[in-house]
């Protein structure tokens, strides 16, 4: 694929005020040459700095960048949600809001596109917390027990999907951070295709991650539980 011809792009940000201005101006020339028509959501969900107020200070300069924000913190899943919820273009694109990935690499996904209906991104060398490194490798084992698939990095906030595809796996019920889980999950079992592609990964430069927190993990594997017992015992879905 040369160009799109339409693209929503949305970022899920949470207490990232030092980070959200950096990110959408480095995205904005990027979406000029991609795509005739595209969109960026900036999901704030619900944080305490001054993420809203720049997120409605940009908006406010330009139609294409709309803002839309949680009254309180609900979860990466939940911004997520929100962002497919918002999204109004054939192809639809998350990149995490802290930084870490290069937008401009969204044409390793354009180059599979057309051959699949979801393309995920796996990053080259993860720039994170080691601790986060064991996590990684702990969700691969638990994915592959609970839902039967590999992929090389399942939690990488870098997807491209096509519209029908996110149709076919709504609604989504994860808040918090098994939502990568559940959409890979959900298009497994609706025999959807999935292709991957190589990312580069930065350290973040401002701000805390939070993927490591003890609170989050639990909620995680709650999460992962109900959506195991949903995709098996539901039969009204997929």
């Amino acid at each position: 694929m040369s160009k799109f011809a339409e693209l929503s792009i949305f970022f899920p940000f949470w207490n990232e005020a030092e980070n959200l201005e950096r990110v959408i101006e480095k995205t904005i020339p990027v979406a000029e040459k991609v795509a005739d028509k595209w969109e960026i959501i900036m999901v704030d969900d619900g944080s305490s700095d001054s993420t809203l107020q720049i997120m409605q200070k940009l908006s406010a300069k330009d139609n294409r960048l709309i803002a839309v924000s949680h009254d309180k913190n609900r979860g990466y899943g939940a911004a997520l949600k929100t962002g497919f919820e918002k999204a109004r273009y054939e192809y639809i694109v998350f990149n995490d809001g802290d930084g870490q990935f290069d937008f401009s690499e969204i044409t390793k996904f354009m180059d599979k596109i057309d051959r699949a209906d979801v393309v995920i991104g796996y990053r080259k060398t993860r720039h994170d917390h080691p601790f986060r490194h064991v996590l990684m490798n702990l969700l691969k084992i638990w994915d592959y027990i609970f839902f039967g698939f590999r992929f090389k990095d399942i939690d990488c906030g870098f997807k491209l999907f096509k519209r029908q595809a996110i149709q076919r796996i709504i609604p989504l019920s994860s808040e918090g951070a098994m939502i990568t889980t559940e959409i890979l999950a959900r298009a497994k079992k609706a025999n959807l295709n999935i292709l991957e592609t190589e990312v580069h990964h930065y350290p973040r430069l401002y701000g805390d991650q939070s993927g490591g927190n003890l609170r989050v993990i639990l909620r995680a594997v709650k999460e992962s539980l109900l959506l195991w017992k949903d995709l098996n015992f539901n039969h009204a879905r997929n």
